[in-house]
């Protein structure tokens, strides 16, 4: 089984694979180049929302969610927008749109990513066979049952990112050079470092998951109205 990990990125997406005898990574810049990854590859932990609320501000996953990163960690899980608001062409109109149905604003830092939770949604949508293969996840709550339960730095710190880069290292020793050539390859602006070993997270447990099996949050996994999971996979 062909697996892999996605991250969001300025310039796109960065996919990272540590199938055995072919761990590489690449830039998807593109809608069409990312339906190629989904259609290439046979599983996918992606950090980005998928199944979306129609008229609840919160999904339930993303609460539960929040409570086992605690509350040091739990705003790094966004609340994606409703449905109704997903094509607004603007920031004031999804705002709008949100407060009507759930007399709550979106949050500026979910707006920023609405284009590519659109690209993921339409694929999916549009795909059925994509749905069970492109899973969502969140590489802080990864990082977090990688170490034991803890994570003590913030990767926003130098020593956040060395220390989640140390703890994919000591299983896949690769991760060194991917880090290290796509930092040379792409400045900070278009990849950041944390996009980087987010999407390490992501492909590791991906590719656990094929041996070890699936655990979502939450245990029984509700869907949208157009039959999207919404939950948080991981191993």
């Amino acid at each position: 089984m062909k697996t892999a990990g996605i991250d969001g990125c300025k310039i796109g997406w960065l996919l990272i694979t540590f199938n055995e005898g072919a761990a590489s990574y690449e830039v998807l810049r593109t809608k069409e180049d990312i339906h190629k990854a989904f259609e290439e590859y046979d599983r996918i932990f992606i950090d980005m929302p998928i199944g979306l609320q129609d008229e609840d501000y919160h999904r339930e996953c993303d609460v539960l969610l929040r409570k086992e990163l605690g509350a040091d960690y739990a705003p790094s899980v966004f609340t994606p927008p409703i449905r109704p608001a997903l094509h607004a062409p603007s920031y004031a109109e999804a705002n709008m749109i949100s407060f009507d149905y759930t007399e709550k604003k979106l949050s500026l830092q979910a707006w920023n990513i609405v284009p590519k939770i659109q690209q993921v949604d339409e694929l999916l949508r549009q795909n059925d066979e994509l749905k069970d293969k492109v899973l969502e996840s969140h590489p802080e709550y990864l990082f977090q049952k990688l170490n034991g339960g803890l994570i003590f730095q913030k990767k926003n710190l130098k020593k956040g990112i060395k220390h989640r880069l140390e703890l994919i290292r000591n299983i896949e020793p690769v991760a060194d050079d991917f880090f290290r050539d796509i930092k040379e390859e792409y400045r900070r602006n278009e990849i950041a470092e944390d996009d980087i070993v987010d999407a390490m997270a992501l492909a590791l447990f991906a590719k656990w998951s094929v041996d070890k099996g699936l655990k979502t949050i939450p245990e029984t996994v509700p869907f949208d109205s157009e039959g999207l999971k919404m939950a948080y996979h991981y191993v």
